[in-house]
């Protein structure tokens, strides 16, 4: 629909539904649009009095999001899907707001890196980025060849994380495992056995030999290089370029029942976002004080300015220029993509969390089902009209589908229409009509 169709009048103020709020996040650089928005007073201008609460972990959080003890939650983009097909907890959540683009990396201990470098081309005396998982293979081969575990820590079954670490593995030819609907360990028929830490958790355990590496959010990959622990070999900017990340979450029946909340929400969550990226990121150290606070990511300031002002750490010294390391409204980051979450849903097919084939309908229904950009384009619609945003800001003519991209570690082109497509074109997963019964993938 064209822009000037959608706003004809100024808009009357949103009057919330329910105005008193509580909504759960887990202590991470990504939550910094719910920090903004009730910090700055996004929420109270829009309305609305909210509370803001860190959560133990993310299945709690979602518990606590489907019972209605939260009322909204930053959350991982899996959990929305995986809860709407019934993979975990069943329940119906919808997103009308994606709340970042990159922001994970993978690090492994200072062991395993001593390993992985001769494997590694350097130039300039540093190491090439991006560094492939080849590199890791033959660290991986040697455990395995010594009748040793290697293991490897992610945050949740359907995080970004997860897919993230499984893509750049596979793409290095090291399998991470299937599921199946009788073993969700993720660990079947895997060369590297990924295992869940919760995200603060991971450089302690990292440094206790529990785990030999892991793939996490800020500020956790750059508290093990200031720990001198680990080191960050690669961020998902590398692995996919402009990678969605978190999503803000509600239930349906909350959209359904607080329509003016919902988009009083949403309004308030795309003008922190917009803060957060407006001026070539000129906000960003009042950002990171902001998050630094016990309250909300509660690490050393240091630490999280490391990438939230552009740059980013790998081995100790070694800082380079990442601009877009977080990325909060910058490429329509705020856009819920059908095509986005069709490659989440992708990711659970490929390594066998969707234990069946399924059409291109399929996944084209379950990512409507889910991510509501109709809701973001009308609290978008309400932000131009009321001056507070920018008309060239959003995709008013967006189909929900990003174009077709190679920008991936291994180069493979994802068109979010074409999903079977996609997965036939990976190497490694299950592809058509496979599945794993027991320890072995049968099917064509």
């Amino acid at each position: 629909m064209a822009f000037a169709s959608m706003v004809t009048a100024r808009a009357e103020p949103l009057v919330p539904e329910k105005d008193e709020l509580k909504l759960g996040f887990i202590k991470l650089t990504d939550m910094a649009p719910l920090a903004i928005a009730k910090e700055l007073g996004f929420f109270e201008e829009e309305g609305l009095y909210v509370t803001l609460e860190p959560q133990a972990n993310w299945k709690v959080l979602l518990d606590r999001v489907i019972s209605g003890e939260l009322d909204g939650a930053h959350m991982l983009a899996g959990q929305p899907l995986a809860a709407t097909i019934g993979f975990g907890t069943k329940a119906d959540i919808v997103t009308p707001f994606s709340m970042d683009l990159n922001g994970n990396a993978v690090t492994v201990s200072n062991d395993v890196w001593a390993m992985m470098k001769p494997n590694i081309p350097v130039a300039d005396g540093k190491p090439v980025h991006p560094v492939k998982a080849d590199a890791l293979k033959p660290v991986v081969d040697k455990f395995r060849g010594e009748g040793k575990n290697f293991n490897m820590g992610m945050v949740f079954p359907v995080s970004t994380h997860n897919y993230e670490l499984r893509y750049w593995l596979a793409a290095g030819k090291i399998h991470p495992g299937f599921y199946s609907p009788s073993d969700v360990s993720g660990q079947i028929k895997a060369d590297v056995l990924l295992s869940v830490t919760p995200p603060p958790q991971m450089p302690a355990t990292l440094e206790a030999g529990t785990i030999h590496g892991y793939c996490v959010g800020e500020p956790w990959n750059q508290a093990a290089v200031f720990k001198g622990i680990g080191v960050p070999v690669i961020t998902d900017y590398e692995i996919w370029k402009n990678n969605p990340e978190k999503v803000f979450g509600i239930t349906k029946t909350f959209a359904e029942k607080n329509p003016n909340t919902t988009l009083a929400l949403t309004k308030a969550l795309i003008r922190a976002a917009m803060w957060l990226d407006e001026n070539n990121n000129a906000n960003r150290m009042k950002a990171v004080e902001i998050l630094s606070k016990p309250e909300y990511v509660g690490a050393d300031a240091k630490v999280i300015a490391n990438s939230m002002t552009g740059t980013f750490e790998y081995e100790k010294g070694d800082k380079r220029a990442v601009p877009d390391f977080n990325v909060f409204f910058r490429h329509f980051a705020t856009y819920p993509y059908y095509s986005d979450a069709v490659w989440y849903l992708t990711q659970m097919r490929r390594w066998g969390q969707i234990p069946e084939a399924k059409t291109d309908d399929w996944y084209a229904n379950v990512a409507k089902n889910v991510y509501r950009p109709e809701i973001y384009l009308q609290a978008a619609k309400l932000l131009v009209a009321e001056g507070k945003a920018k008309e060239a800001d959003f995709p008013w003519n967006a189909d929900g589908y990003r174009a077709p991209t190679a920008e991936f570690i291994d180069g493979i082109i994802y068109d979010g229409r074409k999903p079977n497509a996609y997965i036939d074109a990976l190497p490694i997963g299950l592809k058509g009509q496979q599945k794993v019964d027991g320890s072995e993938v049968v099917g064509g």
